[in-house]
């Protein structure tokens, strides 16, 4: 359908009426729409929500990161520091030395950390064993720390043992280190008494089986001696020819010689389990050697992060389940929308 000039001048020159039914017919439809017209107008405000909505769900979400955050940060530095120093002291003594020939010993330990040291293992009466013990102890200054020192050689020196080592640091932190031989027999007399120079913080004890090794040495050292004894007489005999004579002697000097380190091998064995080993540690509040707390505000940032994370998670969880979801929704808009949008095409081409 085409438009000219001319044919735009006669209507507007002609002035068709409308007929009257079609002039009541928009008088009734005008009277009805203002009742009709709120619903069929009204919108959801998807943009102005999404504009609200968003910032305060990301408001809400690092609050609650903070205070959670807040109230997991209260962390007493004395569990950390225990913590700290009961890790340190189990790696350090969890691996039992090896014997001087490198033979399997059967090893038990005990452990008591602020409780009573009488609890701990004691050697087994009549067996070689070596027996080891660590403590750390905690007093109130420097001045104690000196004290204690001095009171724990006293105590190494009236049991019958020596000082191996010892180191006293004065200060504001101070700090000693003592390792200590006591008889084994005293060994636990000896425990107590260290126990009793201050608080305890960590304790342990370990005994390493000897006997089977020292059964061993004896063992090896009664048939050394039988060979060396055979090879003398048959060299004593004068009846070997000169080859003979000099692989037996080759032979025993051989022998010999592997006695003698079995001789040292059952000495130092001996030692061993006469004698026990023990480090002492004492120190103050403030000097544990252990790695310092980090400060409230670090924590707090930490558990924040931490559950900023896993907040995450959660939102991304959600949005993979409700995808599909989504996905059908906006799939049923783009074809109602199609749809209208063929109708009102057809309508205006009618």
């Amino acid at each position: 359908m085409t438009s000219s000039p001319e044919l735009i001048n006669e209507l507007r020159a002609s002035r068709p009426a409308a007929p009257a039914e079609l002039r009541a017919r928009v008088r009734e439809l005008s009277a009805e729409s203002p009742a009709q017209a709120p619903l069929r107008r009204f919108r959801f405000p998807v943009r102005r929500v999404a504009l609200i909505a968003i910032p305060a769900a990301a408001a809400l979400a690092f609050a609650s990161a903070g205070v959670v955050g807040l109230s997991r940060s209260d962390v007493s530095t004395e569990a950390i520091r225990q913590k700290s120093l009961a890790t340190t002291t189990g790696a350090d003594s969890a691996t039992p030395a090896p014997n001087a020939l490198g033979l399997p010993e059967r090893a038990q330990s005990g452990t008591v950390s602020g409780g009573l040291t009488d609890t701990a293992i004691a050697p087994t009466t009549g067996r070689a064993q070596r027996v080891s013990a660590t403590l750390t102890v905690e007093v109130a200054d420097a001045d104690a720390v000196s004290r204690a020192a001095q009171d724990a050689l006293d105590l190494t020196r009236r049991l019958g043992g020596h000082v191996v080592n010892a180191s006293v640091a004065t200060g504001d932190e101070g700090s000693a280190s003592l390792t200590v031989r006591v008889p084994v027999a005293k060994v636990q007399e000896a425990i107590v008494g260290l126990s009793r120079l201050g608080s305890i913080v960590a304790q342990q004890v370990t005994i390493d089986d000897l006997q089977e090794t020292l059964d061993q040495l004896k063992r090896r050292q009664l048939s050394l001696r039988s060979q060396i004894a055979l090879i003398v007489a048959n060299l004593e005999s004068g009846t070997l020819d000169a080859e003979t004579q000099a692989r037996l002697e080759a032979r025993l000097k051989t022998l010999r010689a592997e006695l003698r380190g079995i001789r040292s091998g059952i000495s130092v064995t001996n030692a061993e389990a006469r004698m026990s080993t023990i480090q002492l540690t004492v120190v103050t509040p403030g000097a544990f050697g252990a790695v310092a707390p980090p400060a409230r505000l670090d924590r707090t940032i930490d558990e924040a992060l931490n559950v900023l994370a896993w907040e995450a998670v959660v939102t991304l969880a959600v949005l993979i389940v409700l995808a599909p979801f989504a996905l059908v929704a906006f799939a049923a808009w783009l074809g109602r929308r199609f749809y209208r949008h063929r109708e009102d095409e057809r309508l205006l081409s009618t």
